[in-house]
């Protein structure tokens, strides 16, 4: 059995390719020997001290190294132990009675305007509103978004629906740490951990005001406003993994203040959005060439 070793767009990481499939509709993913019980190979992988992750999928392994070695250094190394393992008859996975049978979601990254701010998109729902978290201590209805702040990158968290919008700080770049947080996302979910304890909420003013508990009492130009943005603003700004909410209408002075959540929130383009997007639409909607919107990005 000859394994094929194919680059990736992660110079971390790299492929070791098996003519046939070694895994049926099933990936495994391993962080440390001790999760990869299930997994004999990827046990013995963990003895190289470079090995940071084991990726185990469809035809392929794919390893993630730490920075202390290059892969042209070890590849062809790892490659024939890997080779030799197999040709033993070794049995590379092996059937795991010891836990129950995860319940295997897909995560992808998806880019937003905002190059600081990346959406994670999971194949399950996540929660029935939406949440920002500038920081851990905020984190008592998310026991994933506590986790997430771990990584010394992590400045911003926003969930809603069926996503995980990140906003990094400049120290990394998201090619750097994409994958490790789209793995450690998805391993997180098909453990049972919480995303969101709704039951658990926090008193919160952002998730007061997009409750809107107050909307039958508004003036009839902000219930407008609340319309125009529910049904034609917030759907686009949560394809790009934000959110907009309502705050307040001011009469005299034609004002709408509004708050950018997610991706919205610090994007570049945010301002070009506001001006030219949404007060257009509110301009052109409610019929009334004054209006401005404002974001208070507090």
């Amino acid at each position: 059995m000859e394994i094929n070793i194919k680059e990736t767009q992660n110079p971390t990481i790299l492929k070791f390719e098996f003519p046939d499939f070694i895994t049926q509709n099933e990936s495994f993913e391993y962080k440390n020997i001790d999760e990869a019980k299930n997994s004999p190979l990827a046990q013995q992988l963990f003895y190289l001290p470079f090995v940071k992750t084991v990726y185990i999928s469809g035809n392929f392994i794919a390893i993630e190294r730490f920075n202390i070695v290059d892969w042209d250094d070890v590849k062809e190394a790892v490659a024939q132990q890997i080779q030799e393992y197999v040709s033993n008859g070794e049995k590379i996975i092996l059937e795991d009675v010891l836990n129950p049978k995860k319940s295997a979601i897909t995560v992808y990254g998806e880019t937003t305007p905002n190059p600081a701010t990346l959406k994670f998109v999971v194949s399950k729902r996540l929660t029935k509103t939406a949440f920002e978290f500038k920081n851990i201590d905020e984190t008592t209805p998310s026991p994933l978004a506590k986790e997430l702040f771990q990584f010394s990158f992590v400045k911003e968290i926003f969930i809603d629906e069926n996503y995980i919008s990140i906003t990094k700080y400049d120290v990394v770049t998201w090619e750097e740490v994409t994958l490790e947080i789209r793995s450690f996302i998805k391993q997180f979910i098909e453990n049972g951990g919480m995303v969101i304890d709704e039951n658990h909420v926090v008193e919160n003013t952002k998730i007061d005001k997009q409750q809107i508990k107050d909307f039958d009492t508004l003036d009839t130009t902000s219930q407008q406003i609340i319309n125009i943005l529910e049904e034609y603003v917030k759907p686009a700004v949560a394809a790009d993994g934000g959110n907009i909410l309502f705050d307040s209408y001011d009469e005299n002075q034609k004002r709408v203040k509004v708050i950018l959540q997610g991706s919205c929130n610090g994007c570049p383009s945010s301002t070009f959005t506001l001006k030219n997007g949404i007060e257009n639409m509110l301009k052109d909607m409610l019929n009334d060439k004054d209006i401005v919107v404002e974001a208070l990005n507090a």
